[in-house]
């Protein structure tokens, strides 16, 4: 009969006794402290409820106190001890790998292999057989492959990975345990498939690979009892009955075809014991051959020979026949006929968009194999099967959309034209705010216009009164500024603010003028230049200044005085860059249209060369020059001497000095036209 559980921790009632012992003269409420050493785990710590100190109120706990939070441990005599499997405290027995407690691993084996060969056909390929009893069951793949391990029992029944679908990893039972299968994460791991299973089975259990690319090599392990150990075979070549088309064959399979697979002894096992007497009433007998190793594109086959009573032939267990006598399977070529042309899928590409409705590829090519190699034909070759897609639309989740998030704020003036805001979103499809780029920018909402929000009130506004009078003495006037404004900032043209302006100028007086002289000065005149550096000038004048008025006097009268500057450079605006040229060049004919010629450059106010003129106002780098006709020179000494000059023309002669004097004229045109 089981205790009955205390209705509240056993540390917790052990700490609840000090509650009414005063603790250095005040009364705590005591709460078991566990965040101690292993050393100190058999002793009774508490904790004062709300501060932050602890207490150790005894050397050791009540016995059966257990050692800690979660523990199976217990603590006796201030010690923790563990009971052993045999539910005896201090007894240290633990299971062995059998299972048994306190065992010495002697009544169980362990079966390992590792599956390496190589493969050519995409299909299921056997990689071991699971006796009945078997325990600590582990397959799994050395390296991340596209290759996938299945699991069938012998019955038929698939329990992973079967009739060419594929299952998602988790928890599956099957025959008489509970296997978990593994496949780790495709982009972040390098490990392999793999089935755990604690066992016992209850029947034969077959592993396969279903094969699609080079095989990275299979490691499994298993344990039996020594007593029924069936010895796993290592798998070879000549076992791999299986079909890419026709899919895994199964025991049944074998017996139908009277072919039975007699187990070869592993590796790890030892040799078996010298045949008895009794083994000489039993001999070896060819009874066929394994299925072909390949259903097309030359195969391979073996004899296969069974024990077998000498006298009835009647089927005998193997061990009953001397296993140094059996003969060595024989090799032998089968269905060397061509294998079908069949279409090789590829992987499908990443879908074409992240969102919304996109198209993914993937390869489709026409293969057929040839003595354990695959190579690419004419598609015209798998004509007579239906050619799978090679594009296919996606969705890799749906797109992300505009969302406003809050009405027009205020308009940002009281008056006037302004703008108003409002806050727009992208949001995802489940209601996170995502970055702008995942909607499209094409649909976006606006989230500022403009706002109008009626018409300004204009006044005149005016600034106090200037302090001095214009005039020293005598008559002047003080000044302020006027100026019709809203009554607030706007970006609209202002409005009048009716004729009743306030007045911006009022008499002033400083009392009656001395006679006296002066320098008085003009106003500047308009700057030279409209930017960069200029010049600008102002008359200057001596005058002598009375109550009758202004006189104007020599310049010398007011020489004791400082003369006010009469001109003075002035800056309106940067020019930033402007054309500059220099003087026309000579023109190049002095009649008949010649051209002239000069410099250009974009130049900066610090005179360096720039690029930022505008080229449509570049003054002309050349222009023609001396359109007028040219006129030949007219001396009046050369003219002809004789009537017939053209007769000396025709014969040539004006090479001679005396007809080129004698007939000047005819000559001189004769050599100008040609």
């Amino acid at each position: 009969m089981a205790c009955p559980s205390p209705s509240r921790p056993i540390r917790e009632l052990q700490c609840s006794t000090f509650n009414t012992q005063p603790f250095m003269g005040r009364f705590y409420q005591w709460e078991p402290f566990n965040d101690v050493s292993s050393e100190q785990s058999c002793e009774l710590n508490c904790r004062a409820i709300g501060f932050r100190f602890y207490v150790r109120q005894a050397d050791r706990v009540i016995d059966g106190t257990p050692c800690g939070q979660n523990q199976t441990s217990v603590c006796v005599a201030g010690q923790c001890q563990s009971a052993g499997c045999d539910d005896l405290l201090g007894s240290g027995r633990v299971p062995d790998k059998c299972g048994v407690c306190g065992g010495d691993n002697s009544a169980c084996k362990l079966v390992s292999g590792l599956f390496q060969h190589s493969l050519t056909k995409v299909g299921y390929h056997k990689i071991v057989e699971i006796p009945p009893g078997a325990t600590k069951i582990n397959v799994t793949e050395m390296v991340k492959s596209r290759n996938y391990l299945a699991l069938l029992s012998r019955s038929g029944r698939s329990i992973i990975n079967g009739n060419w679908a594929i299952d998602r990893p988790g928890m599956y039972e099957g025959v008489g345990t509970m296997f978990t299968y593994r496949r780790p994460n495709e982009i972040s791991s390098t490990a392999g498939e793999s089935f755990l299973a604690e066992g016992p089975t209850n029947e034969i259990l077959d592993v396969f690979m279903i094969y699609q690319q080079p095989n990275p090599g299979v490691r499994y392990e298993f344990i039996m009892p020594s007593e029924n150990a069936v010895d796993a075979p290592h798998p070879k070549q000549n076992q791999l009955d299986v079909n890419a088309v026709n899919g895994p064959s199964t025991p049944e399979d074998h017996e139908r075809s009277g072919v039975r697979h007699p187990p070869p002894v592993p590796d790890n096992q030892l040799p078996a014991a010298p045949p008895t007497t009794r083994a000489r009433e039993y001999n070896w007998k060819l009874s066929g051959t394994t299925d072909c190793s390949a259903s097309c594109g030359r195969g391979s086959r073996f004899s296969v020979f069974v024990c077998v009573h000498r006298g009835t032939h009647a089927l005998a267990p193997s061990d009953l026949c001397d296993s140094s006598t059996k003969p060595s399977p024989q090799e032998e070529p089968c269905n060397v006929q061509p294998c079908p042309a069949f279409w090789d899928i590829g992987e499908w590409s990443e879908c074409s968009k992240t969102c919304g409705l996109g198209v993914q590829h993937r390869q489709v090519l026409c293969r057929q194999a040839y003595t354990n190699h695959t190579l690419n034909v004419h598609s015209s070759r798998c004509r007579h099967l239906e050619r799978p897609e090679t594009s296919s639309s996606c969705q890799m989740k749906i797109c992300s959309e505009w969302q406003i998030r809050s009405d027009w704020s205020p308009c940002s003036v009281p008056c006037g034209v302004g703008q108003r805001s409002r806050e727009v979103h992208c949001v995802s499809n489940v209601g996170d705010i995502v970055a702008d780029d995942e909607c499209n920018m094409k649909l976006r909402p606006s989230d500022v216009e403009n706002c109008d929000a009626g018409v300004c009130t204009k006044s005149w506004f005016f600034s106090d009164w200037s302090a001095q009078c214009s005039a020293d003495c005598g008559a002047g006037v003080r000044t302020r500024s006027v100026q019709c404004l809203t009554n607030h900032i706007s970006s609209l043209p202002l409005e009048r603010c009716g004729a009743q302006r306030p007045p911006e100028a009022q008499p002033c007086n400083n009392g009656p003028c001395e006679s006296r002289t002066e320098w008085f000065t003009g106003p500047w005149s308009q700057c030279s230049a409209e930017c960069g550096s200029g010049g600008q000038q102002r008359a200057v004048v001596c005058l002598m200044r009375s109550d009758e008025g202004f006189v104007v006097m020599p310049a010398y009268e007011c020489s004791s005085l400082d003369k006010p500057l009469s001109q003075q450079s002035c800056f309106i605006k940067t020019c930033g860059a402007k054309w500059f040229h220099t003087d026309w060049s000579a023109c190049s004919k002095t009649c008949e249209t010649g051209y002239r010629v000069r410099e250009v450059r974009c130049l900066t106010d610090d005179m360096m060369t720039s690029e930022r003129c505008d080229e449509t106002l570049k003054p002309p780098d050349k222009e023609e020059c001396h359109p007028e006709p040219c006129l030949p020179l007219i001396d009046e000494k050369c003219r002809d001497k004789y009537f017939n000059c053209n007769v000396v023309v025709q014969a040539r002669l004006c090479v001679y000095d005396y007809y080129q004097m004698a007939c000047c004229a005819s000559c001189t045109r004769v050599a100008s036209e040609t």
